[in-house]
Formats: C-alpha cells, sequence, structure tokens
C-alpha cells in the first residue's frame, strides 16, 4: 500500500461530491454514482438456488463407509459450517451495511444478507442429516463454545466485530481505518480464508467419490461467497481511490499481521480436524494450501505475499475450476436461473 501525499482528517471535506464512507444515508439510485455494485447486485439475483435442491440422500450412504478419522473431520466441519456464516451476517447487518453509504452497495449487501440465510439453511440441514442424535446435534450447534479448534476462529471473528462496535458514523480517518480493517478480516481472513479452507475438506471427500450432496450445496456456497469476497475487495478499491491518504504502510502491516493470525487459527483448526494425517488430507498439505491463499488475498489488496506456498491440492485446481466455471455455460437442474456469460476463478483457490 502506497504512502499518501495528502493526510485530511475529514477526507471529502469541501468537496461537492461525497465518497462512499462519508456519514449519512444516501437513498437516490439516479444518477447512478457506483453502477459496478448495481450490476454485482444484478448478477447475484442469476445466482440464486435453495437448499431443497440439494440431494443429501447419498451422502447418508457415504458417511457409513469413512473411517473414524475422516467421520471425526466431517463432525469438526459441519459444526464449524453451523456457526461460520451466522458471524458474517451478523456483521454485515451491524456493521457493513451501516457505514457503506451508497444505495447501489446497500442493494448487494441485502442481496448478501439473503444469501447468508440460504447457507445457514443449507447448513442446518446438513447437519439434521448428517446428525440424527439429538445430543450430538447441540454439540455442534454449540461449537463455539465447547470446541476450541472453532471457539479459536469464532473469537478472531468477534475481535474484529468488536473493534468497531462503537462506531455510529465515520468522522475521521482514524474512524474509516478501523472500518476498513473488519471489512478486510470478513472478505479476506473469514469469507476469503477459512470458509475455502473448510471447502478443501469438502472437495478432498468429492475427488475420492464421496459426499457428492455436499460437494453439491458447497459449489453454489463457494460461487456466492467468492462473489461476496470480489464485491468486498470491490469497496476497498473503490475507497482506496477516493481516500488513498488511508492506505499507508501501517495499514499494509496491520493486514499482513491480520491475515497471519487468521492462518494460525485455521491450522489449529486442521491439527483438529486431521489428527496425525489421512491419506490424502494432513495438516501439512492444510497449511501450505492456506499460505497459498493467505498470498493471493494479501497480492490481490496490492501487498506483498509472506509465504511462497504452492497449492498442494490438485483437486481444488482442476475438478472445481471446471465445475464453477461451467456455471455460466449450462442451466443445471438445481438452480432456478440461468445465466449467460462466463467467469473466471484464476486465483481463488
Amino acid at each position: 500500500m502506497s504512502v499518501p501525499t495528502q493526510n485530511p482528517e475529514q477526507p471529502n471535506a469541501g468537496a461537492g461530491r461525497k465518497n462512499l464512507l462519508d456519514p449519512g444515508f444516501e437513498l437516490t439510485l439516479r444518477p447512478m454514482r457506483y453502477p459496478d455494485f448495481y450490476e454485482r447486485y444484478r448478477d447475484a439475483i442469476k445466482n440464486t438456488w435453495t437448499v431443497e435442491e440439494v440431494d443429501l440422500h447419498s451422502d447418508v450412504t457415504d458417511l457409513a463407509k469413512l473411517s473414524a478419522g475422516e467421520q471425526h473431520l466431517i463432525g469438526r466441519l459441519v459444526a464449524f459450517f453451523a456457526t461460520g456464516d451466522s458471524i458474517v451476517a451478523n456483521n454485515l447487518v451491524l456493521t457493513l451495511y451501516k457505514h457503506i453509504n451508497s444505495p447501489e452497495a446497500r442493494l448487494y449487501l441485502s442481496r448478501q444478507l439473503f444469501e447468508e440465510a440460504v447457507h445457514v439453511q443449507f447448513y442446518l440441514t446438513l447437519l439434521d442429516t448428517y446428525l440424527p442424535d439429538p445430543d450430538e446435534r447441540a454439540a455442534a450447534f454449540a461449537a463455539v463454545e465447547n470446541i476450541p479448534s472453532i471457539r479459536e476462529k469464532a473469537e478472531f471473528c468477534f475481535r474484529w466485530i468488536d473493534s468497531v462496535d462503537d462506531l455510529t458514523r465515520l468522522e475521521s480517518k482514524a474512524d474509516r481505518r478501523r472500518f476498513l480493517l473488519n471489512l478486510i478480516c470478513f472478505a479476506a481472513c473469514i469469507e476469503g480464508l477459512f470458509f475455502y479452507g473448510a471447502f478443501a475438506y469438502v472437495y478432498w471427500f468429492r475427488s475420492r467419490g464421496l459426499l457428492h450432496g455436499l460437494a453439491t450445496g458447497t459449489n453454489w456456497v463457494f460461487r456466492d461467497e467468492s462473489m461476496h469476497m470480489e464485491f468486498a475487495f470491490s469497496v476497498v478499491d473503490t475507497v482506496r481511490q477516493e481516500e488513498p491518504d488511508l492506505f499507508d504502510e501501517e495499514l499494509g502491516e496491520q493486514v499482513t499481521a491480520m491475515l497471519r493470525e487468521a492462518v494460525d487459527a485455521e491450522l489449529q483448526f486442521a491439527r483438529d480436524l486431521c489428527g496425525d494425517g489421512l491419506a490424502g488430507m494432513n495438516t501439512e498439505s492444510m497449511r501450505e494450501y492456506l499460505e497459498c491463499v493467505a498470498d493471493q488475498r494479501l497480492a490481490r489488496l496490492g501487498l506483498k505475499p509472506i509465504y511462497g506456498s504452492r497449492n498442494p491440492f490438485s483437486f481444488m485446481e482442476l475438478q472445481d475450476v471446471q465445475e464453477l466455471t461451467n456455471f455460466f455455460e449450462r442451466r443445471p437442474s438445481a438452480y432456478q436461473v440461468a445465466v449467460e456469460g462466463n467467469v473466471s476463478f484464476d486465483d481463488d483457490f
């Protein structure tokens, strides 16, 4: 992040045109100030799916085939899923919607909130299917309290939510920086790292011909989360253009430290899930994958990569790139709306 040449406390003071993070609640869609956000909202509408279209019947048979270690992994994984999207939705409502002052962006955020609700419903259905025992389900829903590796990730999330809890208006440069760190945390660390780590476990099972229902739903969640992440990064890009003085060396160091901490937390989760290692999935390979993803997030934010690791999972590079790209070239029966055009997932994995 470049060091700025200007340093106003009120970046838009005296200017006629409002910036994206200026306090207020703009309502007027014409003339449209941020048409890109509106187009992202329209694209999201095309990406509509429902939980009822996910067939989990074959997964029940597959679960019985899993080893004890694999069953432990899948149990921990669905326990994380049960709370992860709820945390994201809370931050969206309590922080992002309040401070991103653009009616076009708020349209997108409203759509994102709907998608997060669908994800929560999907994971609820997943838990009800995978864990028929009521006590096991109750323990999974209480994972934030009783599973240390999940609690550590949740505490990381809550700390960044709490960091902006007292912000009612972004009046100063310091306020905007606090907001940006929250936004970057949820885009790069939570949706862009925690969830991507979880998706890798799902696709590892699918690469072995297992849990196709889980993989199908995850494909659609993956598609949603990729769009959420890119929207958040586009907000960061816009703020950088409007207020370049916010993006100094200190902010870059804070973001880098944040991603290091997120990788460490996700590695603790990987140790819990993988134990001494499973065939084709272990803590060391997950470490390399997470470091590779973290470097991609840093690069997207204009920061220097810090790990230099390569993606060890071929099933993330081949199988899922094809599946997700093909979304825009076909009309699957499980989707309600046909979509035209192409999409590229060059470096999201």
